[in-house]
């Protein structure tokens, strides 16, 4: 059970680094890469191939601009691609989500909110969770764990 973290430029490390969090904390192995669907193409080939060998069942991939690395991933294999729409440039991310939202069929990339790379890991979690009966009694815990934390925190709220 394993995940590939991908994304364009050492510049999105910091918004790509809240997967890896979640992925730690979930107990899942990761692998992470910078890699450009432009500037080394054949080195992602190569790796995309690698990581459909090595164990990997998902990818994450973040990207912004015109966004093409997570739909450039997804037309290279059938592992389950997420795509996490990075704020760059004048639009906020606005152009980065719908290039990976607004992808060609028969190739999607599953899209997540502008920046929200840790929402990309948990979604990949419920992905593996199908196979995987301990990450998924994991996922529970943690989402009780999270229900019993909000009931904890908003009681007793006064405005």
């Amino acid at each position: 059970m394993k995940v590939a973290i991908i994304f364009g430029s050492q510049s999105d490390k910091g918004i790509m680094s809240k997967a890896a969090e979640v992925l730690r904390e979930l107990e899942v192995d990761f692998s992470a890469h910078i890699l450009s669907a432009h500037r080394t193409p054949e080195l992602l080939r190569e790796t995309v191939a690698r990581l459909e060998t090595d164990g990997t069942e998902a990818i994450i991939a973040g990207a912004g601009l015109a966004a093409h690395l997570p739909g450039v991933i997804a037309s290279q294999t059938l592992l389950p691609v997420i795509g996490v729409p990075i704020a760059a440039g004048g639009l906020g991310g606005l152009d980065a989500l719908l290039s990976m939202a607004q992808m060609p069929k028969p190739i999607p990339v599953a899209t997540v909110g502008v920046n929200n790379a840790a929402n990309g890991a948990y979604l990949a979690c419920e992905i593996l969770a199908l196979k995987c009966e301990d990450l998924r009694k994991r996922l529970i815990r943690f989402r009780d764990k999270m229900k019993a934390d909000f009931q904890r925190d908003s009681e007793g709220a006064v405005l």
